[in-house]
């Protein structure tokens, strides 16, 4: 019988990928943990292994094709003793049965959508009866859908229960979510019954964006070309939009002298032992400031362990650890590799670990438990002469601190003037978790720690 192999979900939010590569050819024999494919996801590119043993009867999905939905068939192979040309000609009709299906999909929606209105005039024919029931919409079964559609529907007030699924197996995806809030066809379960007699508040008006077409036409044609969304861009947007209208940002800011840790620095440095190495000797070390930011940051937040916290609606998520994501820029987008229970690490550890993770992640090959996560972020453009900025909470984090540039400016000591080397630092936290007594005090044993740095080594 001949085995399918889909598209897997290589994180908890995937809902398509790149197929970039194939790295095996028709007629080619697998094992289980071969690795058969490079999927390319909006943060990284990554293995895919095969979980049977068989022959490579046909790939379905070309090399390069992009927006593959998880789930979808990419490859058939055959089993053994099986006849690879049978086993691609019996499997062949899934891949343009599931296209045609993907097609029909938005058709389907906009003619039960047509349909509602009259639904409780006449009774709905019994062949339209098993799409429902596919969905585990009727009768009180279970609904299938993403954690992601989830969220979103929850968000939106939507049921998605009433939502029509057209993922596999008729899984209500987020594409499904955004079409009923759109056109407004699911009913969102009502939060509380208004007294009898009582008059219907007026909804206020949803805001839409301005489509494709309207932007377009507010420029001279040929003026400008356009670059299509990649999935990191498409994440990206969707997260930032997501994070600003989700959480309740409150902005915290402080300036910390620098001039104490910029001297332990170079101690440390000029102490780094040597190594050989292919280019000759090299320092087994090089801390950079961003180093010491990261560690005092997770040391903070041990120091005022209710501020290493994360909202959810039913309870407080305490963290053990302090797990700093590093905001790293990449071609195309950003990404936020994790330095794992930071506090308990040297300078040095932390140092290298960081270099691996932000070479890995310019070259797309972190694996997904490396950047996701983690219990608060830092994200640094000192190196750009950028003197203070506010940055955007990535969830599920409820604090991210955004670092500015160490400048030499003028400070009042002892009723004195006198130049300092200062670093403005603005700590964004998710106000339902982090509020302003308590931010403020994450970022004093910040700066404690930024201005003492010998406490950072003990």
């Amino acid at each position: 019988m001949p085995i399918n192999i889909t598209m897997p979900a290589l994180s908890p939010t995937m809902e398509e990928g790149n197929l970039s590569k194939w790295l095996v050819k028709e007629g080619d024999k697998v094992s289980p943990g071969d690795v058969i494919a490079e999927i390319e996801t909006d943060k990284a590119t990554m293995e895919v292994e095969a979980v049977d043993e068989g022959t490579v009867a046909k790939l379905v999905v070309p090399a390069g094709t992009e927006g593959v939905k998880v789930n979808a068939l990419i490859a058939i192979l055959a089993g053994e003793g099986e006849d690879a040309g049978a086993a691609a000609k019996g499997g062949s009709g899934a891949a343009p049965k599931a296209e045609a299906a993907k097609a029909d999909a938005p058709k389907a929606e906009a003619a039960k959508e047509a349909a509602k209105p009259s639904a409780s005039a006449a009774p709905a024919p019994a062949k339209t009866e098993p799409a429902p029931a596919a969905s585990g919409h009727a009768g009180g079964e279970r609904v299938f859908a993403s954690p992601l559609a989830r969220r979103i529907a929850k968000d939106a007030g939507v049921d998605v229960s009433a939502v029509t699924g057209t993922g596999p197996h008729g899984r209500v995806v987020k594409a499904d979510v955004d079409a009923a809030i759109a056109g407004g066809g699911a009913k969102a379960a009502p939060a509380a019954k208004a007294p009898a007699g009582a008059p219907a508040a007026a909804s206020a008006p949803a805001v839409k964006a301005m489509s494709d077409d309207q932007v377009l036409k507010l420029f001279e044609a040929g003026s400008y070309e356009l670059v299509p969304h990649d999935n990191m861009r498409k994440t990206i947007a969707r997260r930032l939009v997501e994070a600003k209208s989700t959480i309740p940002h409150f902005y915290l800011t402080l300036d910390c002298e620098l001039d104490a840790l910029l001297a332990l620095r170079s101690q440390l440095n000029a102490a780094a032992p040597m190594k050989k190495t292919d280019k000759g000797d090299a320092p087994v070390y090089k801390l950079s400031v961003n180093d010491m930011v990261i560690k005092a940051m997770a040391m903070a937040l041990k120091a005022v362990p209710d501020a290493n916290a994360s909202w959810t609606e039913s309870a407080m998520v305490k963290h053990r650890h302090a797990d700093v994501g590093v905001a790293v820029s990449i071609p195309g987008g950003l990404i936020t590799p994790i330095v794992r229970k930071a506090d308990e690490k040297t300078l040095s550890t932390i140092s290298n670990e960081m270099k691996d993770l932000a070479s890995r992640a310019r070259s797309r090959k972190l694996k997904p438990e490396e950047y996701q996560g983690g219990t608060t972020a830092v994200s640094n453009l000192g190196m750009f002469g950028i003197k203070d900025f506010a940055a955007v909470i990535n969830p599920p984090h409820a604090t991210i601190l955004a670092v500015g540039a160490g400048e030499e400016r003028a400070v009042v000591k002892n009723g004195e003037i006198k130049i300092a080397t200062v670093m403005s630092v603005t700590l964004s936290t998710d106000h339902r978790a982090v509020d302003g007594a308590l931010g403020a005090e994450l970022l004093v044993a910040f700066k404690r720690l930024i201005e003492n740095p010998m406490g950072m080594l003990v």
